[in-house]
């Protein structure tokens, strides 16, 4: 019998939650679903679920016990656009056998990973 097949969701704390929503729907393209302080995503994918030591500073700035990553569509093109509007763009894209990494800050100081899977590279 399977038991879990996949992430069914990401839930975090926020101080303003409709300040960060608004952020996130402005800087990442994320849209509210209706009567949600979220959304639904119905793409399939690769979904990563790991754990980190206590001691990481892979999450670096942020001191908040997680990080959520967001699968996304031409990183280098987004990259620009985020740093254009401001967004504090964090360390520098990484490319490996994996994809395209990079890290932004929200508003509240979570990093937030972004990730353009291989199979979609934009070079």
């Amino acid at each position: 019998m399977k038991r879990v097949t996949g992430i069914g969701g990401i839930f975090f704390k926020a101080e303003q939650p409709e300040v960060l929503l608004a952020w996130y729907e402005k800087h990442l393209g994320i849209q509210l679903a209706t009567g949600m302080l979220g959304t639904v995503f119905e793409s399939a994918g690769q979904t990563v679920w790991s754990m980190f030591p206590k001691d990481t500073k892979y999450f670096a700035p942020s001191t908040a016990p997680f990080m959520v990553n967001y699968r996304v569509e031409n990183l280098l093109k987004l990259v620009d656009v985020l740093r254009e509007e401001g967004v504090e763009v964090i360390d520098t894209i990484q490319d490996s056998e994996y994809g395209k990494f990079a890290w932004v800050m929200d508003p509240e100081g979570n990093r937030v990973e972004l990730w353009e899977p291989p199979a979609q590279s934009s070079e």
